[in-house]
């Protein structure tokens, strides 16, 4: 997906797939992009897509799709498809090789006999508070379970009837023999099965009750799919030795290469599914894919476009060192990319009614703008222009404050793509509240600024007689720290209360009826933003995306 006129920035795994390939190794590369399907996917996990997908597209290799469906209790169908349309749309493609762990219950369940048979794995009696005080600590070894040493022909009769559903859960698992004094503890004896009755998994229904654990299946199922480079997270650093004793020790066909790197910390947001999860559950959020979550649905919904997301994966770039990431470098991504595509429209988010008093009442002209200032190839729209027009209300201060260039008692703006006006008079209600403007403009300066004329402020605006009334959501970060949780912190404690507002009293310029879900624009001095999946043919909903530069850090300071 990388543009072939910036070649794609190199990395350390990137050099290891590299002298693979040039050593005879490998003729060919394989990867994978392994997700649970237990909630949607987030901006770590389109590091990984990014990183698997694209090393596979730049060597020529293949890259699969394969769903880590071990656990049944937390998964289901609704994640399973939301995962297929995420690494759609960020722009790759599995072809046919669409797989699930389930796919191969049934081999993994004969390797795990293949490993009794070798004296490799036990049924252990064990409950998991007991193996919990068996297995040692960090600085002292673990003690051998006394089921350790059943005989091959009792193991293979205790994990038959497992399967077949004679025991109850946590009555019985199937441990690797490993080394209980190890001092990796993930060698300690590993749980290979454990026994889950009641549970329908999406795809295999109600077939099992034993289900293999992650670091069993994982590399079995990479090694039966001829995976070449393994890449995962630094989290499973300690797990590798783990993974190749698994492969080294079952009939599989390859041998992969585990490849560990750092994951992706962003600043002002969490990464765990766990409290994202909790964060949908317990209505923080209004769903996965609010516009607030770092989830690819709720980019999606807020506006990123694919491009963006990818050129941001390319320039935090892959290494081994654990970093957090500045929110403002995943801005900026959708920012430039924006810039250079989305057409310019006007909106009033506050509206302040401005009477252009010597402007005749029954006038409408249709004025010409440019769609982009920089790219002709999108064209022009005609927007109307009538005696009431709508200006935003920060864009008039009555007493104006050092340094401001808008509109003045007195003092003249010109209308973006239109006329200079002049503020002459000032019309508040009882309470005090300003509610109209009465403006005098020159029809001399449409298109043009006479000679000698000097009008600094340029500000936007919209017909009041023909602007589509809007709803406009203002989002912001939705942590009010960047680091949420960090010392023990509750994360939820730390959840920027203003991080959604709502504008129900926007106007929109007349061009934005009927507009589309996903369509997006520049707001005129406002911002980028994208018509929401919940506008209506004549109320369109808009969501804020990203501001015009980044002032988040000052608004905070």
């Amino acid at each position: 997906m990388t543009d072939a006129a910036e070649p794609p920035r190199t990395h350390f795994i990137r050099q290891i797939v590299e002298a693979d390939l040039a050593s005879g190794k490998h003729d060919r590369i394989a990867t994978r992009f392994p997700p649970e399907p237990n909630g949607y996917l987030h901006i770590g996990h389109a590091k990984s897509i990014v990183l698997n997908f694209g090393l596979a597209e730049s060597f020529g290799g293949t890259c699969n799709l394969r769903f880590d469906d071990t656990n049944p209790l937390k998964e289901n169908v609704e994640f399973v498809e939301s995962i297929q349309a995420d690494v759609r749309w960020l722009g790759f493609d599995w072809e046919d090789r669409l797989y699930f762990a389930s796919d191969y219950f049934e081999r993994l369940y004969g390797f795990a006999i293949e490993l009794i048979d070798k004296g490799l794995a036990y049924v252990c009696d064990l409950n998991a508070e007991e193996m919990r005080e068996h297995r040692g600590t960090l600085t002292e070894p673990g003690r051998d379970s006394p089921y350790r040493d059943r005989s091959v022909t009792e193991n293979r009769d205790l994990f038959a009837r497992m399967r077949a559903g004679e025991f109850p859960d946590g009555a019985r698992t199937l441990r690797a023999r490993i080394d209980m004094g190890s001092p990796n503890i993930n060698l300690r004896d590993p749980v290979l099965y454990r026994i889950k009755h009641g549970v329908v998994h999406h795809q295999t229904g109600t077939a099992w009750c034993l289900y293999p654990t992650y670091d069993y299946t994982h590399p079995i199922s990479d090694a039966l799919e001829g995976i070449t480079h393994s890449l995962c997270t630094l989290e499973f650093e300690d797990h590798r030795p783990l993974y190749d004793w698994c492969i080294d020790n079952v009939s599989v066909p390859c041998k992969p290469r585990q490849i560990e790197f750092s994951r992706l910390n962003l600043e002002y947001t969490v990464m765990s599914k766990r409290r994202l999860t909790d964060l949908v559950g317990e209505s923080h959020v209004t769903g996965w894919d609010d516009p607030r979550m770092p989830t690819i649905a709720g980019l999606r919904r807020r506006g990123y476009t694919p491009a963006a997301i990818r050129d941001f994966c390319e320039r935090i770039g892959i290494t081994k060192s654990e970093n957090l990431v500045e929110m403002a470098m995943l801005e900026s991504a959708i920012r430039e990319d924006l810039d250079a595509s989305a057409p310019r429209r006007m909106a009033v988010l506050d509206p302040l009614k401005v009477v252009l008093v010597n402007y005749p009442e029954e006038r409408t002209e249709s004025l010409e703008a440019a769609n982009h200032p920089k790219d002709e190839g999108l064209g022009t729209r005609t927007s109307p222009f009538s005696r009431e027009i709508l200006i935003d209300r920060s864009d008039f201060e009555e007493v104006p404050p050092k340094g401001f260039k808008r509109l003045v008692p007195g003092g003249e703006v010109r209308l973006r793509q239109a006329y200079v006006i002049r503020c002459d008079e000032v019309v508040k209600d009882d309470a005090g509240v300003i509610r109209e403007l009465r403006a005098w403009v020159d029809l001399d300066t449409l298109g043009r600024n006479p000679e000698g004329r000097k009008v600094k402020g340029v500000i936007h605006w919209v017909s009041a007689e023909h602007g589509v009334p809007a709803e406009v959501r203002l989002y912001d970060r939705l942590f009010k720290v960047p680091t949420p949780g960090a010392g023990g912190a509750d994360y939820r404690a730390e959840i920027n209360p203003d991080s959604r507002r709502v504008l129900a009293g926007a106007v929109v310029e007349p061009s934005l009826r009927g507009v589309q879900p996903g369509e997006r624009f520049q707001f005129e001095r406002e911002g980028y933003f994208v018509a929401d999946p919940d506008s209506t043919a004549e109320r369109p909903v808009f969501n804020l995306t990203v501001g015009l530069r980044d002032t988040w850090g000052k608004s905070q300071s």
